[in-house]
């Protein structure tokens, strides 16, 4: 099944009635590139730099996801969240303007959101992202409509790290979690056991994305080629509501991470 735009379009910034329809069949799509080349030239420059400098640490916003994100030791998955915070040039390009009016177009005209957060797998030893639903990791009180842009600064691979996706699965409620390896110092979420049968893998140009839904079962393989793997997720969302039904993501609760230790800490010394 294609799950691409027309090759023609060598810029995209919108879809077709049958991408939106496809998208709201199997909670996911890919595109071609929504940005040039020129401007992911200048975005691999201030993504290599936060990374570097490590943007955002002491906060609790740069952190290892797929760790316990010890100080001394290699991050296996680094996350930055909020990386316009530390590069204020993300705030602005073709890929935001193309990004925003795609999501309008599948969510609705009420849809909000931009840069949420940066994930690297470094070349050679990046780790997996493990299967798991974007939803598990926020408020349970909440019922969202919601969806997170994908977009890889290179050549996304299966050899390193490309997104994969289970058709169908936005429909699921959202399934058991726990932390990565089942460590509550890890923030990273995995959905062990879960039915990944049929799942489809999206290849990606430079600047391509993949636009998936907040309960879309999905995950990334680890990064086994000579390129470090850049890819940079924005968020866009309906307003959430309050849920009718209680329910509790108790995989959350017991988490014990450095990175919100770092947070706490930030946050007092702000306030004293």
């Amino acid at each position: 099944m294609s799950t691409t735009s027309p090759a023609a379009d060598p810029v995209v910034s919108s879809v077709t009635p049958e991408q939106v329809a496809f998208f709201h069949e199997n909670g996911f799509l890919a595109l071609d590139p929504i940005t040039t080349e020129d401007e992911l030239s200048w975005m691999r420059a201030s993504y290599d730099r936060i990374f570097a400098e490590r943007a955002g640490r002491e906060e609790g916003n740069q952190f290892d996801l797929g760790g316990a994100d010890e100080e001394g030791m290699e991050a296996r998955l680094p996350q930055i969240l909020n990386p316009a915070k530390y590069a204020p040039e993300l705030r602005d390009g073709v890929y935001l303007k193309h990004a925003e009016a795609i999501c309008k177009q599948l969510l609705g005209p009420e849809a909000t959101g931009g840069p949420g957060h940066a994930i690297f797998k470094p070349a050679g030893v990046g780790a997996e992202t493990p299967w798991h639903q974007d939803e598990a990791y926020w408020d349970p009180s909440k019922e969202y409509t919601s969806v997170s842009v994908w977009m890889p600064l290179q050549e996304a691979t299966i050899e390193n790290g490309c997104l994969w996706f289970v058709p169908g699965s936005h429909r699921r409620e959202i399934v058991e979690h726990r932390s990565i390896g089942g460590d509550p110092r890890v923030h990273g979420l995995e959905a062990p056991g879960v039915d990944t049968s049929g799942a489809v893998a999206c290849p990606l140009k430079p600047g391509g994305v993949t636009i998936h839904a907040n309960r879309t079962l999905h995950y990334a393989g680890p990064n086994t080629s000579g390129v470090p793997r850049r890819a940079l997720i924005l968020g866009y969302s309906l307003p959430a509501r309050e849920r009718a039904e209680p329910r509790r993501f108790p995989w959350n609760e017991v988490k014990r991470t450095a990175r919100e230790e770092r947070r706490r800490a930030a946050t007092a010394g702000a306030k004293a």
